[in-house]
């Protein structure tokens, strides 16, 4: 396996996880709005992801975030829906719902619209929810294409999830 998968595609990465996730006998859950989908996309690309994949939720709507992963409405309204308190809470809902070992959470805004002076396209927030407790992990990726900033936080999210894989 490469030291350094990030550099790598989603799949490729994912694949590397898959084979480690299912050596432990560990599991992954993913919460993912700015995403679309495309972490459980890269993830269940290859055979036999369902012995260590459990689910994916494209949670892109507040109401979503609120129902599938408990996020809380006054975080949601003190914070916004790109924040590094969604992005913890997607991230340990999800996990803490489907009883995972791991959970990923990201929120962030994809552009080209949708930015701030405080929150300017390419602000992304991803957590890593484990059984040890939640860590996060901002990215700013401003001035990149939408595609981009999708591409990027599904390879990064994915690397944060191996990252921490390979310190224990």
């Amino acid at each position: 396996m490469p030291t350094n998968p990030s550099v790598l595609p989603p799949e490729d990465i994912s694949q590397h996880l898959g084979f480690l996730l299912r050596d432990r006998g560990e599991t992954l859950s993913v919460a993912e709005s700015c995403t679309g989908g495309r972490i459980a996309a890269a993830l269940t690309c290859h055979p036999g992801a369902s012995d260590f994949f459990l689910e994916g939720a494209c949670v892109y709507s507040n109401a979503a975030k609120v129902r599938t992963c408990g996020v809380s409405t006054e975080t949601l309204s003190s914070h916004g829906a790109v924040s590094v308190d969604v992005a913890m809470q997607l991230a340990a809902g999800i996990r803490n719902r489907t009883q995972s070992t791991y959970g990923i959470g990201v929120t962030g805004i994809a552009g080209p619209s949708g930015g701030s002076p405080d929150k300017p396209v390419g602000t992304v927030h991803m957590a890593l929810a484990t059984p040890a407790g939640c860590t996060h992990h901002p990215l700013s990726l401003s001035d990149l294409p939408r595609n981009r900033v999708i591409t990027l936080t599904t390879s990064l999210a994915l690397n944060m999830l191996w990252s921490h894989l390979k310190d224990q």
